[in-house]
């Protein structure tokens, strides 16, 4: 996200500005011609979201239009370069400022909730910090660091988000426990096969100040309800 270039954030302006219509209206999406056209334009706005307060969009279609009508450009290309610059380095800035925002709040609120949590009846805090609920005990064997496990669990964040989720698949996932975030991993090495069980996971042994870049931002506590199927 930060590594976006100018060339590549001039011709993704190009692009987004020539499928869409003059007037910023409804436009018809019957043809195929059309339909990719309109395509094209959502991923290239979906790209450009963290510049759509800076875009002009007068200045947008006027070179558009210039660049399609073969006119002489408005402007020497050197001072297009510059400024495509100075847009690319500010979007940079102000995207690393939202995250630094995001990782803090989600740190504080993070905390706040693991603290009211431990205190519930039935939470167990393990020494990394994990914790979690048994809602029904198996009596099947452990998984180890080294296994395999076939599994069903739901993700979500403390506001209720969710973000994963095998039941909506309609299948089991299976995986490595080794190969998880390591709060992942030392939960399903609490667990006995048949088991299901609710985890809370800190964000230091979850995804931590990186997130995800999607919807697990940085330092965000998980929610994992898991059920343990067996281990292949």
């Amino acid at each position: 996200m930060y590594r976006r270039t100018a060339s590549f954030l001039a011709l993704s302006l190009m692009a987004l500005g020539a499928c869409t219509a003059p007037d910023g209206g409804p436009v018809t999406l019957e043809s195929d011609d059309q339909k990719a056209s309109y395509g094209i334009g959502l991923n290239m706005g979906g790209q450009l979201g963290p510049a759509e307060s800076r875009i002009d969009m007068a200045a947008l279609i006027a070179g558009i239009r210039d660049g399609m009508a073969g006119n002489e450009p408005q402007l020497d290309p050197q001072e297009i370069q510059t400024a495509l610059q100075a847009l690319t380095e500010a979007v940079r800035e102000e995207e690393a400022a939202r995250a630094a925002e995001a990782a803090e709040t989600n740190r504080a609120e993070g905390e706040a909730f693991l603290a009211e949590n431990a205190a519930k009846e039935g939470i167990t805090v393990t020494e990394s910090g994990l914790q979690y609920e048994v809602i029904r005990e198996g009596d099947g064997p452990k998984p180890t660091p080294t296994d395999q496990v076939s599994i069903h669990y739901k993700g979500t964040l403390i506001d209720g988000t969710q973000f994963d989720s095998s039941y909506d698949r309609g299948q089991p996932s299976t995986f490595g426990v080794g190969g998880v975030i390591p709060g992942f991993s030392e939960a399903l090495q609490l667990m006995s096969v048949g088991s299901h069980y609710r985890f809370f996971i800190p964000s230091d042994i979850g995804y931590g100040p990186q997130g995800t870049q999607g919807e697990i931002g940085p330092n965000a506590t998980l929610i994992f309800e898991v059920e343990l199927l067996a281990i292949p």
